[in-house]
């Protein structure tokens, strides 16, 4: 069974429940305060491992951050590659999250901004020939973790989240699968609207998958000549912080076992519906088992891949 070797963040997030989220200048009081595990690296590996793949999480932590590896090991991600810094903290993240689920986030990057090449060494050495590699944009180092790739035989998924002024000079020619939102989408093609982003991006990388998540609204996918379009599962909205790391998660486990496009991105979307009915950002990923009995009550899809 091929795994994901997933080279990520992973932070400390701090969760404040507002009644609307704080404009410039003003200060507005919590109703509610939680710490959870989280950083999109750690929700990641989280959600494929509940999705059902073999996951080892590569990365870096400060010595306040032993809760994010216990996490990690509880949901079946081996940890081993988790490098513990005596010179930085954790990662950590500032969440503001309004009534209607919407949020605002501000992340410090902490430890996850000093990897260093022996961290990119270590997560392709645990590679076999059918595995994949993942990263996301909350990591230093990405353009020379690109070029390193670019020249080897490994499969990467590229999770470009958080979109930052880097993202322009990033070389994704080597980029077999590209997950973006709209607001990535539109830094990498130059501000095109979603549509226009996906054909800009597929001309320009031809031989990438590109996924294109639009939230309530759903998805676009694109590859070479084929687009695909499907639409977002209703559901009612708590909190949207770890929606697109469950998407993701249970992405990499339908894309590795071979599922069919439209099913795998689904199964996807189903994973990524239940997360935002559920406060949190890693405490939000469903189980395997959950997003299969959402699929089989979804009407005119299919089961859930096994």
């Amino acid at each position: 069974m091929p795994k994901l070797v997933n080279l990520g963040s992973l932070c400390i997030d701090n969760v404040y429940t507002v009644p609307a989220i704080a404009q410039p200048g003003e200060t507005v009081a919590s109703l509610d305060y939680q710490q959870h595990p989280g950083g999109k690296g750690l929700n990641q590996s989280m959600a494929a491992a509940r999705a059902g793949l073999d996951v080892v999480h590569v990365g870096c932590m400060g010595r306040d951050g032993a809760r994010l590896a216990e996490v990690l090991e509880s949901a079946g991600v081996a940890v081993d590659g988790i490098r513990i810094s005596d010179t930085h903290a954790s990662g950590h993240a500032v969440i503001q999250v309004d009534a209607s689920g919407q949020n605002a986030i501000v992340i410090a990057g902490g430890a996850n901004r000093f990897l260093e090449p022996q961290d990119l060494e270590r997560a392709l050495n645990v590679m076999g020939e059918c595995d994949w590699l993942l990263i996301q944009n909350e990591i230093n180092d990405i353009e020379r973790i690109l070029n390193v790739v670019s020249k080897l035989p490994v499969s990467l998924a590229f999770n470009v989240a958080p979109a930052d002024a880097r993202v322009i000079d990033y070389p994704l020619d080597g980029v077999d699968l590209l997950i973006v939102n709209e607001i990535e989408a539109a830094a990498l093609a130059d501000g095109a609207t979603p549509a226009d982003a996906v054909e800009r991006l597929c001309t320009r990388y031809p031989t990438c998958h590109v996924v294109l998540t639009c939230g309530a609204l759903g998805l676009r996918y694109g590859h070479g000549a084929e687009r695909l379009e499907l639409p977002a599962f209703p559901v009612d909205a708590v909190d949207e912080t770890a929606a697109g790391d469950a998407f993701i998660g249970y992405l990499m486990h339908g894309w590795l076992n071979g599922h069919g496009t439209a099913e795998a991105l689904a199964w996807a979307s189903a994973a990524g519906a239940l997360a935002v009915t559920v406060a949190g950002a890693a405490t939000s990923i469903p189980t395997a088992a959950e997003v299969a009995e959402f699929l089989r009550g979804a009407q005119g899809l299919r089961d859930a891949p096994e």
